[in-house]
């Protein structure tokens, strides 16, 4: 996997350099095409990881000390990668090649993770390029970094017809008053903002539309849902790897209540 991780930092190099290549001959739309071809190659490399991340924690004890070290390796490919293809899309739209503004039906405003099946859950993580809005057109004063969209399949009336539900879950920060902030600076000299970041994983509760009747969705130009926290990580941004590990026991633990 460490070749196939650098074949694919490589690809990543070689994407930024063709964008200030004056010798290219390629459009906007040909450029913005080629990333959006890498981008699903990147899936399912995630998407391999995901799966033996997730298979190596059920490791019988004799090999837990190897398995682990290989589960830690995997985790931080997923990392690098996941860092890289965040900062090429930003450089791609600094040079107005890509959109990042998700009220833009065509932007690019995030990239799939991989994905992992957790008992009958599946889980896909998305990792947003910057901090997003919340809602697209409301201020709430949540931003978001991830989501996951968890699907629940269920037999609905026990004659094997199985259905699937999707649950949305996202990595937020708000910015609240900073309590500890003084007038200026503390003894020592030093400022503090009268502001603190805070992180934390919430589901996604929808408001409107009321039902899941497609009629309601197109009458509905801009969906609203209120943010239902589930976990806080204080001050500090979790990783795209380390929130998703996050989410993962969140959902065994009320698999298992």
């Amino acid at each position: 996997m460490e070749l196939q991780l650098r074949f694919l930092m490589s690809k990543a190099d070689d994407l930024h350099n063709l964008l200030f290549d004056s010798q290219h001959q390629l459009t906007r739309e040909a450029l913005a095409a080629e990333v959006r071809i890498f981008l699903y190659t990147c899936e399912q490399f995630f998407n391999v990881l995901e799966s033996t991340i997730h298979a190596s924690q059920n490791t019988l004890l004799p090999f837990a000390f190897e398995i682990n070290s290989r589960r830690v390796q995997r985790l931080d490919f997923s990392q690098q990668l996941c860092d890289r293809l965040e900062q090429l899309l930003l450089t791609y739209a600094s040079c107005n090649v890509l959109c990042l503004d998700e009220t833009n039906p065509i932007s690019l405003s995030h990239f799939c993770i991989g994905q992992s099946q957790l008992g009958a859950l599946r889980v896909k993580a998305f990792r947003y390029c910057k901090p997003t809005p919340y809602l697209a057109r409301l201020d709430t004063g949540l931003y978001k970094r991830m989501r996951w969209n968890v699907e629940r399949h269920r037999d609905e009336y026990g004659e094997g017809q199985i259905v699937c539900d999707t649950e949305y879950y996202f990595l937020c920060y708000e910015d609240i008053p900073n309590r500890h902030a003084d007038a200026g600076r503390d003894h020592d000299g030093v400022s503090h903002s009268n502001v603190v970041r805070m992180w934390s994983i919430g589901q996604w509760q929808q408001v409107t539309p009321e039902t899941d009747d497609i009629d309601h969705w197109v009458l509905c130009e801009v969906p609203q849902a209120n943010y239902h926290k589930l976990l806080y990580f204080g001050s500090e941004e979790p990783s795209s790897c380390s929130g998703t590990e996050h989410l993962q026991q969140l959902l065994s633990h009320q698999a298992a209540k």
